[in-house]
C-alpha cells in the first residue's frame, strides 16, 4: 500500500472528520452539561425561594429567563461548531459555516452538504451533538416545570379566592 493509497483511503473513510467530530462532540457536550447544571441549579434555588415567599409571578419570570438561557446555550454551541468548520477551512466564510452548523445541529437540513470530500461524516456528528443536546435540555426543562406549575396553580387558587386550608393541602 502506497502513501497515495493510504491518503485516499483516509479521505474515503472520513477519518479526519471522525477525529475533529469526536473532539468537538466532547467539547460541546462538556459545555452543554456545565451550562445546564448551572441554569437548572440556579432555577431550582430561585424558584424554591420565590415559592416559599409566595411570590408566584417571580417563579414564572425565573422560568422564562432560564428557558432563554437554555436557548442561548444552543446558539453558542452552533457558533462553536461553525467556528471549528471555518478554522479548519472546511467552508469558505464564517457566516456560512455557522449557518451550515445550525442547519445540521438542529437536524433541519435546509442547506446542501457543503463539506469537502473526506469531511462529510462531520455533518452527521454535528447532527448527533444537536440531538443529544436537545434531549438533555428537554429533560432539564421537564424538571423545571414542577415549580413553575406549582406557582401557576397557587396563582390560580388565589384568583379563585380559595380558603387557606385548601391551598395548604396543595403544598
Amino acid at each position: 500500500m502506497t502513501i497515495t493509497n493510504t491518503i485516499s483511503l483516509t479521505t474515503e473513510l472520513d477519518l479526519p472528520a471522525y477525529l475533529l467530530g469526536f473532539a468537538m462532540l466532547m467539547l460541546v457536550m462538556l459545555i452543554h452539561g456545565i451550562a445546564l447544571l448551572q441554569i437548572a441549579k440556579r432555577y431550582e434555588v430561585k424558584s424554591f425561594l420565590h415559592l416559599s415567599e409566595h411570590r408566584y409571578s417571580s417563579v414564572a419570570l425565573v422560568f422564562y429567563v432560564s428557558v432563554m438561557c437554555l436557548f442561548l446555550v444552543h446558539i453558542f454551541e452552533i457558533i462553536l461548531w461553525g467556528i471549528s468548520l471555518w478554522l479548519f477551512n472546511l467552508l469558505p466564510d464564517l457566516g456560512q459555516s455557522i449557518l451550515f452548523s445550525g442547519s445540521t445541529y438542529t437536524a433541519m437540513g435546509f442547506m446542501d452538504d457543503l463539506l469537502p470530500n473526506g469531511w462529510k461524516m462531520l455533518a452527521i456528528i454535528i447532527a448527533f451533538s444537536g440531538m443529544f443536546a436537545f434531549a438533555w435540555t428537554a429533560s432539564v426543562m421537564i424538571s423545571m416545570t414542577r415549580n413553575f406549575r406549582q406557582a401557576y396553580t397557587h396563582l390560580h387558587m388565589l384568583k379563585l379566592k380559595l380558603p387557606a386550608e385548601v391551598m395548604e393541602r396543595f403544598k
